[in-house]
C-alpha cells in the first residue's frame, strides 16, 4: 500500500509524463510543418514514449493499491522562432521532470518505501538518457547553425537515428 504523500507524488508524475507527451506532441506538428521529415518522427517517437512512462506509473500505483486522477491536458499550439529554441525548451523541461523525479526519490526514501524507490530508478536512468540525448541534438543544432545544407542532412540523420532507436 501506498502512504499518500507517495502516491500523491506519484500521480503528480504520471500527469507530468502526459504533458511530456503532449508537449512533444505539439512540437512534432510544429516541425512536420516546417518540413523536417525526421525531427518529426523523432519527436512524435518520444511522445509515445512518454506515454508509455505515464501508464508505466498508472500499473504501479494500480499494483500498490492506489487510485489514479487524470489531468485535463489540452494541446496548445505554439510557434516556435527555430529548431534551436524549440530544443532548448525541450532540455529545459526535460531538466525540469529529473527534478521532480529526483523529489519522488527522496520522498520514497523519507518514507521508507523501498519498493517505489526502487521502482524509480527507473525513471532516475531515463531522464540521465533524455537529458544527454536532448542536450546532443541541441548541440548538433547549435554546430549547424541556419545553414539549410546542414538543416537538411541534420535532419535526413534524424530519420536514421528513429529507426536505429526503434530497433534497439
Amino acid at each position: 500500500m501506498l502512504s499518500e504523500k507517495i502516491e500523491k507524488g506519484l500521480i503528480k508524475q504520471l500527469n507530468r509524463e502526459s504533458e511530456s507527451s503532449q508537449l512533444y506532441l505539439s512540437m512534432a506538428f510544429w516541425v512536420e510543418k516546417k518540413g523536417y521529415e525526421g525531427i518529426c518522427e523523432f519527436l512524435y517517437d518520444h511522445s509515445n514514449e512518454e506515454r508509455i512512462h505515464m501508464l508505466k506509473l498508472v500499473r504501479y500505483i494500480n499494483k500498490r493499491g492506489g487510485n489514479i486522477v487524470l489531468n485535463g491536458i489540452s494541446i496548445i499550439n505554439v510557434t516556435y522562432q527555430s529548431l534551436k529554441e524549440l530544443f532548448i525548451k525541450l532540455l529545459g523541461h526535460e531538466k525540469k521532470i529529473s527534478q521532480k523525479i529526483n523529489y519522488l526519490v527522496e520522498i520514497s526514501l523519507q518514507e521508507k518505501d523501498y519498493f517505489t524507490y526502487n521502482f524509480l530508478q527507473w525513471y532516475v536512468e531515463e531522464q540521465i538518457e533524455e537529458e544527454a540525448l536532448i542536450k546532443t541534438v541541441l548541440d548538433k543544432i547549435e554546430l549547424i547553425g541556419e545553414d539549410k545544407g546542414g538543416l537538411y542532412f541534420f535532419d535526413q540523420n534524424m530519420k536514421n537515428f528513429h529507426k536505429k532507436k526503434n530497433c534497439d
